[in-house]
């Protein structure tokens, strides 16, 4: 065994996995210690070395516990604090969901080491077998079973000289020079001087051509600058669905506005409305014809019950102007529907979980609606995760409008996850991000991905400012995930060919 390799054998290995994977959420917002998604990455690569197969997997899983174990931590806030679950089983349901999370990069680990004449090259297996391999886990987690991409690496790099190359190849891209980087520096720490030459230059290329990147405009002014206003409630969730809260919570959201007549788009949060459309019509049309008469459009977040199908909605509304409809496209499983209801029915029915029962909007209909003159690209809450379900609002997007309600997940890591992700979504499209949020955090994101103003948590506040209406495409709006799933597919295919059929060197 390779003496590098030797603080890595048997449980002490296996110990090393699991701490890097404990590691790596700190390279995530709150903390945003980004170097550590390389120096954890770059152990966990080095932890695959020189391993069975088995070990392999067993070791990626070990990270992957560690990873969302503490990632993910935030779901069982929800449950207790807001579903009645009882506090022992919603810690034991998260502590399931980030088991089943583990898997991802177990198998990455596990199919890594299938490659046992690649194992022979260790350039072609750091810096490109387990590279490919960890994405392209990443984007299946992404979308199986309705997708859940949240810790996807390449977010992490938001603020790091990576970011350059979001517009290009979007956050999996990110994810892979990340991956190639740690199995660069793995490849250094393994073979040393005699490898410096070849790898530095790469690295070199990898972390400085973003920079220039960062300096490309990839869009374009489109009229004038729109003054906003984002309206934040702080209605604990706890009590805003009680009858007696919708009367005085209407009347907070109305008067806030009202403060702020003049300003071109005024938005309300996700749900800000704790009533269904029909139910206080009267009170929408009343605040609409107020906003226009004062020169004001207005974004709200309400339910909508459609009495003919005898579906609910979760939706954005426009008034003002038009009134329009945005109904949200990419429910939360078990959270706004129960996904399976004949085979999962009866187990939320046995533990008492809690279950919205949202209906999906039409996910043939780009999310857009028409915002003071201009269309602006919609998307409630957990939606912004999906970037290639962001970018079908573009080119017509001159502007992007998140509104989310991170009140469910309390005090936790959640909800500065979530507007790290966000920036993301603006970097990748430069267009400007209106995030609006009932407790919090609530944004004004440039077409750079950088913070131009936030709110603070948990607490009735009013975010003012401007942004630029943008027209042009970035390369990520145009291809999306597709060149960087590409990659990752070829290369495994020709790492595929090259474990087939290349032979052993004789003695």
């Amino acid at each position: 065994m390779n003496n590098s390799l030797a603080f890595l054998q048997g449980r002490r290995g296996d110990l090393t996995a699991l701490l890097a994977g404990l590691m790596l959420p700190m390279a995530f917002a709150p903390f945003n210690m980004w170097p550590l998604a390389v120096v954890s990455l770059l152990i966990l690569f080095m932890a695959w070395q020189q391993v069975s197969a088995k070990r392999a997997f067993w070791r990626g899983w070990l990270f992957g516990v560690g990873m969302f174990t503490i990632g993910v931590s935030w779901v069982h806030v929800s449950m207790t604090r807001f579903g009645g679950v009882d506090e022992l089983l919603s810690m034991a349901l998260t502590l399931l969901f980030a088991l089943f999370l583990a898997l991802f990069p177990a198998l990455a680990g596990g199919l890594a080491r299938r490659f046992k004449r690649v194992e022979q090259q260790p350039y072609l297996q750091l810096v490109v077998l387990m590279p490919v391999l960890w994405v392209l886990l990443e984007w299946v987690r992404s979308w199986i079973f309705t997708g859940f991409p949240w810790l996807t690496v390449g977010y992490s790099q938001i603020d790091s000289p990576l970011a350059g190359w979001a517009p290009v190849f979007g956050v999996f891209g990110l994810s892979l020079f990340i991956a190639m980087s740690a199995g660069l520096l793995a490849l250094i720490w393994l073979q040393g001087q005699t490898v410096l030459r070849r790898t530095a230059p790469v690295l070199v290329l990898l972390w400085l051509l973003p920079l220039l990147l960062m300096r490309v405009d990839w869009s374009n002014p489109a009229g004038d600058p729109i003054s906003v206003a984002l309206v934040q409630g702080n209605v604990s969730q706890d009590q805003k669905w009680l009858p007696e809260q919708r009367i005085p919570t209407l009347d907070l959201y109305a008067n806030l506005s009202r403060e702020n007549w003049g300003t071109d788009l005024i938005v309300w949060p996700e749900t800000a409305v704790p009533a269904v459309y029909h139910q206080i019509k009267p009170f929408l049309h009343a605040v609409a014809q107020e906003a226009r008469m004062n020169g004001s459009e207005m974004l709200v977040g309400i339910p909508v019950y459609d009495q003919r199908t005898k579906h609910f909605y979760n939706s954005m509304l426009s008034l003002g102007g038009e009134e329009l409809f945005y109904f949200k496209r990419h429910l939360v499983p078990f959270g706004e529907y129960l996904p399976l209801p004949d085979l999962l029915g009866g187990i939320i029915n046995f533990f008492q979980i809690p279950m919205s029962d949202f209906e999906p909007g039409d996910s043939e209909e780009a999310p857009l609606l028409r915002l003071v003159g201009h269309e602006a690209g919609i998307s409630i809450c957990y939606e912004d995760v999906f970037g290639n379900e962001v970018i079908e609002a573009l080119p017509s997007a001159a502007f992007l409008v998140n509104a989310s309600n991170d009140a469910w997940f309390g005090d936790s890591m959640a909800p500065h996850q979530h507007l790290q992700i966000a920036r993301m979504r603006s970097l990748e499209t430069a267009r400007y991000m209106l995030r609006s949020t009932n407790t919090g955090v609530s944004a004004i994101i440039d077409a750079k991905g950088q913070l131009l103003a936030t709110s603070p948590q948990f607490a009735v506040h009013v975010l003012k400012g401007e942004i630029q209406p943008l027209t042009g495409m970035t390369p990520f709006a145009v291809f999306g995930n597709l060149p960087v799933v590409i990659f990752c597919v070829l290369g495994v295919l020709a790492l595929i060919l090259v474990s087939v059929f290349r032979r052993p060197k004789s003695n």
